[in-house]
């Protein structure tokens, strides 16, 4: 198990990075260093004998944090910034049909279940929408208004008559 990054080697996060119980002062869960941030190598070790973990130094955001190679690419190497994460809420910008039925409307409102960068020029999303969960590409999706204070005032029976609230 040889690494593929060495000591001073500049990576770039591919993934969201959370707290798994291990970094001190943060809860578990906690989001550590958001997908897209550069740091630098500066110690490898392994986990369980199989798994390599690099500690990684993030000058920018002040912090240190164990990252899994499956993680990481190189700095330089080809890039783009998805536009949406986890929980954010979006719009479609097109109708959405399973075979013949519509399941949602241009301008409905889903929300981000997950990223998807297999292809970098071509960023995909696990989207919920209207009670289905599907893959999109970000072209099809625009992000949804802010929500504002009247937003957040709705009554119970119009909030239990929406079906609750996905926020």
């Amino acid at each position: 198990m040889r690494p593929k990054y060495e000591y001073g080697s500049e990576v770039r996060l591919i993934r969201n990075v959370r707290n798994d119980g291990t970094y001190p002062g943060t809860e578990v869960g906690e989001l550590l260093m958001r997908r897209g941030e550069v740091g630098c190598v500066y110690d490898v070790g392994t986990y369980l004998q199989d798994q390599l973990i690099y500690r990684v130094h993030f000058l920018e955001a002040g912090r240190t944090v164990g990252c899994r190679e499956e993680e990481l690419i190189a700095a330089d190497a080809e890039w783009i910034q998805n536009r949406f994460e986890f929980r954010d809420k979006v719009l479609i910008l097109c109708d959405l049909r399973m075979g013949e039925q519509l399941i949602a409307s241009k301008g409905d409102q889903g929300e981000i279940e997950g990223v998807l960068r297999d292809d970098q020029r071509d960023i995909q999303y696990n989207l919920y929408i209207n009670g289905h969960s599907i893959c999109i590409p970000e072209r099809a999706l625009a992000a949804a208004p802010a929500r504002t204070e009247a937003d957040d005032s709705v009554d119970a029976a119009t909030e239990a008559a929406r079906g609750g609230d996905y926020g």
